[in-house]
């Protein structure tokens, strides 16, 4: 029997055997539309457990905290539970992971903590592979695991386990930086111990058609527009723009390759840093000027930066 959850989530399940996104690219050539206020009430996305449940409904945020708080409340559950959100499919699948954009007919599916292990390994090299993300909400889990790696052959260790200690020392309400700063300063050569949460495993079962659940979304345009969060909170309708996505994706890249840590929402902020700026030195005054200032960037990642930012303009970037 489904228990019954508040917000009326309905029983029309969603087929987990046909992944695909439903927002429509725009040559970024095109002019984009304004973006659009959004009000706390506009807006419904249908979301389920990853690991299995009804779909329900969620309204009324506007920040991803929020948004984990909506979920748990309509499941019932505290939304620390909430250890990340994929788009449009229920599997661990790191390129639809929830970051600072959800399409207007994406399907949230929220993965709550499963078990918890710990793991002792030596630090053989001085980099043991793992590109680092967060939540937005105070865990920090493994995106990404390099093959060849330090990490690669343990198999207790896998993508979208969150790093809740390192050596006991606890690592929730860290940021993806600071974890991966612990992670790099590990001295080579010594033995630690990881201890992570894995998210809860599927129990998927009886999938129908995607098709049978109703949309109701009324009013919200023509299915291509993203619901972007942005700093301080706030949240935007804007068409897609495969320029910024370009752009974004690319920034995503850089961060990774220099820092080890992969954040969307922290790519869009620095992409919305540059996007009026003529020349590296004003965007790095406007980084400077910013909670971006704390990350501490260095001249040459400010730079790598800024070519992604004028690659993408240039139509340089596919």
């Amino acid at each position: 029997m489904f228990k019954k959850y508040k917000n009326k989530p309905t029983l029309e399940p969603f087929n987990n055997n046909n992944d695909h996104n439903h927002v429509n690219a725009a040559n970024y050539q095109n002019p984009v539309s304004p973006p659009t206020p959004v009000t706390k009430s506009l807006l419904q996305f249908h979301c389920q457990l990853a690991h299995g449940s009804p779909t329900a409904f969620v309204s009324g945020f506007s920040n991803v905290r929020e948004l984990y708080q909506k979920i748990a409340e309509c499941f019932e559950f505290p939304p620390s539970d909430i250890l990340f959100c994929t788009l449009n499919t229920h599997k661990i699948d790191m390129r639809k992971l929830l970051g600072g954009q959800i399409g207007l007919e994406d399907f949230i599916f929220a993965h709550r903590k499963g078990r918890a292990k710990e793991v002792e390994l030596q630090k053989t090299e001085e980099a043991l592979g793992l590109t680092i993300t967060d939540n937005g909400a105070g865990y920090a889990f493994i995106k990404r695991i390099k093959d060849g790696s330090v990490i690669h052959n343990i198999p207790h260790i896998q993508v979208g386990d969150h790093i809740e200690k390192l050596d006991g020392i606890n690592m929730v309400g860290k940021r993806h930086f600071e974890v991966a700063k612990v992670l790099k300063e590990i001295p080579k050569g010594s033995t630690f111990t990881i201890r992570l949460v894995e998210p809860m495993k599927t129990g998927f079962s009886s999938i129908a058609p995607k098709s049978s659940v109703r949309s109701n979304k009324k009013g919200i345009g023509n299915g291509k527009g993203t619901l972007r969060f942005k700093a301080g909170g706030k949240a935007e309708i804007q068409e897609q723009d495969d320029m910024m996505d370009a752009g974004i994706e690319k920034i995503n890249s850089i961060l990774e390759s220099f820092l080890g840590i992969n954040d969307s929402e922290l790519a869009t902020q620095i992409w919305e840093c540059a996007i009026d700026k003529s020349n590296s030195m004003d965007f790095a005054e406007a980084i400077d000027n910013s909670d971006l200032e704390a990350f501490g960037f260095s001249d040459d990642l400010i730079i790598e930066l800024w070519g992604a930012v004028t690659d993408a303009r240039d139509g340089r970037l596919s």
